[in-house]
């Protein structure tokens, strides 16, 4: 079956292009014991951009996507965020991204594979028709199984299910290695039994956090964190201004406090947040993509001993001196992605949520014209919005709710 889409290619000039595509449809499998399965079709209805579709097509500009396209092809269909419609089944879904011959794709073994619909190995959502593993088209909530048309707000929502699938799958390690980290240290001060003391570490990991980077990633990370610990105290970090959407989202919506670091050298910058929380912090995330985030944790002494700092960016190398980092018994862990469980819960959480109004729109046609132009000068460009999507087919959505 052929399709019209979006779709990267190693070439310096048109690393993503719009046009038509010969669509494949190999057998593939969710998780490792299951069988593999002949995709079913579906219709992308609603996309959303993502920074790794912009690196990708700077990849592609590089010539360094070979190993990404689907086996025997040579290019991608890109975009893995959105809500697709299932003809056979009459329903809208969202895709579970990852599987593969894993036990577990999210932190799988030398031993086994993965791939990623829209990112590895797996064409996406930015096209009129895909094939999708009918066991990772995920159901919405009971109360939208009916729907014929998807409202435009909950779809805004929506849009948001695989990063904030990424922050559940975040605060569940957080609370795993931070637990980990420092019972211990509790049940010394307090004298009390192992369970009483992992109890208490559950929340204390979070007394002072930090969140370096105020994009999605960091919002919904700081969102797990009020939702399930909801004396913790949350400072995000970053430049835009105190009045910018986000930052007001950040205090008014999550209940966080907030710190302009535009101006401010990383001394500065570490003693203003040290200020802020009452304290070296417990917690350090650092979603900013930048170097600036582990100096401040480590060379500026912002995580506190006994402190985690969780990496989420992804391209800074993270360096450290080996004395205080040894003797102020620091952690460093990393994780990305999630597992279905996750995104099941993600998307519970969304529909419920305000999520939608940080989602803005740009037209179907102006990003298909000039799709290179729509993520340099619109998408990723300065002062772009936190999000942005796409309708991709109009006969499924509603525009009044």
């Amino acid at each position: 079956m052929k399709t019209y889409g979006t779709y990267f290619q190693n070439d310096p000039e048109r690393p993503l292009c719009y046009g038509e595509v010969n669509l494949i449809d190999p057998p593939r499998r969710r998780l490792r014991g299951e069988p593999e399965k002949r995709g079913i079709e579906a219709v992308p209805v609603f996309c959303g951009f993502c920074g790794t579709d912009f690196e990708l097509m700077h990849m592609g500009k590089r010539g360094e996507l070979g190993a990404k396209f689907p086996l025997g092809e040579k290019r991608l269909i890109n975009g893995h965020e959105g809500v697709v419609w299932v003809p056979s089944e009459n329903r809208f879904a969202i895709v579970l991204i990852r599987g593969g011959d894993s036990a577990d794709p999210t932190r799988y073994t030398e031993d086994e594979t993965y791939f990623e619909y829209g990112c590895d190995g797996a064409d996406g959502i930015f096209c009129d028709r895909g094939y999708f593993n009918p066991d990772m088209l995920l159901h919405l909530p009971e109360q939208y199984e009916g729907l014929r048309k998807l409202p435009l707000s909950l779809a805004k929502k929506l849009v948001f299910s695989d990063p904030y699938a990424c922050a559940v799958f975040q605060h569940e390690r957080m609370c795993d290695i931070g637990a980990a980290q420092n019972f211990r240290v509790i049940m010394a001060k307090q004298k009390c039994s192992p369970a009483e003391a992992m109890e208490a570490a559950y929340d204390a990991t979070f007394d002072r956090t930090v969140i370096f980077g105020l994009g999605t990633t960091g919002l919904f990370i700081g969102d797990q964190i009020r939702r399930n610990h909801p004396d913790a105290r949350i400072l995000f970090v970053a430049r835009s201004a105190p009045d910018s959407k986000k930052a007001r989202f950040a205090v008014g919506e999550l209940g966080c406090e907030y710190l302009c670091s535009n101006g401010l050298s990383e001394p500065q910058t570490a003693g203003a947040i040290v200020r802020a929380l009452g304290g070296r912090a417990s917690m350090f995330v650092g979603t900013s993509g930048t170097g600036v985030e582990h100096r401040v944790a480590f060379k500026e002494k912002v995580l506190g001993c006994n402190g985690v700092y969780n990496s989420f960016s992804l391209g800074p190398q993270i360096t450290f001196d080996t004395m205080p980092f040894g003797f102020e018994n620091h952690v460093i862990m990393a994780s990305i992605n999630f597992t279905q469980a996750h995104m099941e819960q993600a998307i519970r959480i969304l529909c419920e949520s305000r999520f939608d109004r940080l989602t803005e729109m740009i037209d179907k046609d102006e990003f298909t014209a000039d799709p290179i132009g729509a993520y340099e000068n619109k998408i990723y460009a300065p002062g772009a919005p936190l999000k942005t999507a796409v309708v991709w087919n109009e006969a499924y959505i509603d525009r009044t709710v």
